[in-house]
């Protein structure tokens, strides 16, 4: 395995609720290499969107450490994470999450904005991306005018313009109908091939039987890793 882009070690994440405590991860250790393509499947409260969300940075651990491209999140303040996630991790959610009132570029374009770029340079980032995910013809259109599979695209676009190593998708066919889910995975395998890091959460075998690896939680522990 190539080195890891993501390292998780002895990671645990617990939710405290009165004198209960929810282990949603409990002393987990992975690593991920750069380029691999990994499915992370369990049943609802095994801990698969927990590790989505500490690997990208939007939750911190209990205990335990991540790294990311070797850094320690861990020593990061809310800035430096910030600057992280949106240089080196593309989201991809399973409702879209765009802005209604833009259209397609506008949404794209969006975190290019936070990054910097000037609006020529914007623009022509994510004109370039749309055109990658097949919706060069429908850069101006807003959401509600388009179906599930091209807004999803849509989303794989936003995601790609800041040219992150690591691609992180929480069930990204799960809104859409089989013919649609089976296209978005070929664009995911599509940017794979291209050398990024993709890690999708799914409960769909299906899905995961397209990724080159699986790991399986269960009640916060990694019950296979294959």
């Amino acid at each position: 395995m190539a080195g890891p882009v993501i390292e998780l070690t002895e990671v645990s994440r617990y939710y405290y609720m009165g004198e209960f405590v929810i282990k949603a991860l409990d002393n987990v250790n992975v690593r991920i290499g750069t380029g691999e393509y990994t499915a992370i499947m369990g049943p609802s409260g095994s801990g698969k969107s927990t590790m989505m969300h500490l690997v990208g940075c939007l939750d911190t651990p209990t205990a335990g450490t991540i790294y990311i491209d070797a850094e320690d999140t861990s020593a990061l303040n809310e800035e430096d994470l910030a600057y992280l996630r949106n240089a080196k991790i593309g989201f991809v959610f399973q409702q879209f999450n765009l802005l209604a009132k833009m259209n397609a570029l506008e949404n794209v374009m969006t975190p290019l904005m936070y990054a910097g770029y000037p609006m020529r340079r914007r623009k022509e980032i994510a004109e370039n991306a749309l055109e990658q995910v097949g919706l060069g013809d429908r850069m101006k259109h807003r959401p509600n005018e388009l179906s599930g599979g091209q807004k999803q695209r849509i989303a794989i676009a936003r995601a790609l313009v800041n040219d992150p190593s690591i691609i992180l998708a929480d069930e990204p066919t799960g809104a859409l109908d089989s013919v649609t889910g089976e296209q978005i995975m070929d664009l995911f395998e599509k940017i794979n091939s291209q050398g990024k890091t993709v890690i999708m959460v799914t409960h769909d075998p299906e899905v995961s039987g397209r990724c080159k690896r699986v790991i399986n939680l269960r009640d916060g522990h990694i019950a296979e890793d294959r």
